[in-house]
């Protein structure tokens, strides 16, 4: 390692909408952006996307990435649900010295940093999160069959499906599912649709219900209600009580805010900082563990 890298860390954030991979030292903070990477559902594509990366900081930085990879690395990354595909991430990968957990600690250290309080993240996938008291606890993320509600790709799912119950006149008709009806090519094509649809294909007809919800749209309104009481039942089963701060992090998680209880609605704060903030803070925090054990 060169001496401008003796104190620096590397940090990764991984999701199903994308990759940052960042190095963090004296110089400050160099990241890039890579696609999207779930070690669960595609182990192979995420090496690749942290593959790909390392080569784009190799660029940005002009450190070789035979140099970049022996500094300690935090690796938050969506997919992660045990020890036993965390360490075959990690084998699969070149760095000499990294700890890989799911995306959820990162997401929390980087919203709340030390204080008190919850994150509802919905993105591609959702989860949530506490930090009361000094203690963490996580609920969620166990990926688009068994979970995620509230995310993107469970409104972009369950928009489809509401369509197809118009279809069928199970629903009245809606600006929202007539547009999706035509998106598509009608009800035929969005059954071939959902049968190959990855996450990341339901969460990308997200954007097309908050448009219409924005325009009082029935059914968009009635999907992000639905998504609001997710949100709110989870959190008070996490510990919410009026005055903890809250934060709506990930890329749809902002939408839900109208669809709160107002005393949630008040309590809702802007994030510190972003998951990949949270990745360099618990990277520097595993980079002194790495030097007190090698003394």
């Amino acid at each position: 390692m060169t001496d401008a890298l003796k104190t620096s860390v590397m940090a990764l954030d991984g999701g199903g909408t994308r990759c940052r991979l960042a190095l963090s030292g004296v110089a400050g903070v160099t990241a890039v952006e890579t696609g999207s990477a779930n070690i669960s559902t595609d182990l192979d594509g995420a090496v690749q996307q942290v593959t790909d990366g390392l080569a784009r900081l190799s660029e940005v930085t002009g450190h070789a990435v035979e140099v970049l990879v022996t500094c300690p690395i935090y690796i938050g990354i969506a997919g992660v649900t045990g020890p036993v595909i965390a360490d075959r991430f990690a084998a699969a990968l070149p760095f000499h010295r990294a700890r890989v957990t799911d995306d959820r600690p990162t997401a929390l250290n980087g919203a709340l940093g030390g204080s008190d309080g919850l994150i509802a993240h919905c993105g591609t996938g959702s989860f949530f999160a506490a930090q009361l008291e000094g203690q963490s606890r996580f609920a969620g993320g166990w990926g688009a069959i068994l979970g995620d509600p509230a995310s993107a790709q469970w409104v972009g799912r369950r928009a489809l499906s509401c369509t197809l119950e118009e279809v069928d006149l199970l629903r009245e008709a809606s600006g929202l599912g007539a547009h999706l009806l035509n998106r598509f090519g009608g009800s035929a094509e969005i059954v071939a649709f959902a049968a190959s649809a990855t996450p990341a294909d339901f969460g990308r007809v997200a954007p097309d219900v908050t448009e219409f919800a924005a325009t009082g749209d029935p059914l968009a309104v009635d999907i992000l209600n639905a998504a609001g009481r997710e949100l709110s039942s989870t959190l008070h089963k996490m510990g919410w009580v009026a005055g903890l701060p809250l934060c709506l992090t990930g890329g749809i998680a902002p939408q839900f805010l109208p669809y709160l209880p107002p005393a949630m609605q008040e309590a809702c704060i802007s994030p510190k900082g972003t998951p990949l903030d949270g990745a360099i803070i618990l990277a520097h925090e595993f980079a002194q563990e790495v030097r007190d054990d090698d003394h």
